[in-house]
């Protein structure tokens, strides 16, 4: 299954599923239709959501600002977007680094 994603507007909407408490924060594939991302920090304090934030704007280089999860803040399931960069360019990057 691929990652849905939705492009409207110059912003990109698709879905993350994360694990928290890894040794690294990265991209490690996909699952049900969302990027599968381990993340380093624990799910505590919305230091998680600011983990995957930060790695999500280093990976495609954009600025944080840039990267906002629009729901599921206390899931494990996440809806993110993305201000200022294409869909095929989120996707290339991202695919290549799974």
């Amino acid at each position: 299954m691929t990652v849905i994603m939705a492009e409207k507007d110059g912003m990109v909407t698709f879905s993350v599923r994360v694990i928290p408490w890894a040794s690294k924060s990265e991209i490690v594939g996909e699952h049900d239709g969302a990027f599968k991302v381990r993340i380093a920090s624990p799910p505590v304090d919305g230091a998680a959501n600011a983990e995957l934030i930060k790695l999500l704007a280093k990976l495609l280089g954009v600025a944080k600002t840039q990267v906002e999860i629009i729901s599921g803040s206390a899931s494990k399931t996440k809806q993110v977007r993305i201000s200022g960069a294409a869909q095929t360019t989120i996707t290339s990057i991202l695919k290549a680094k799974s």
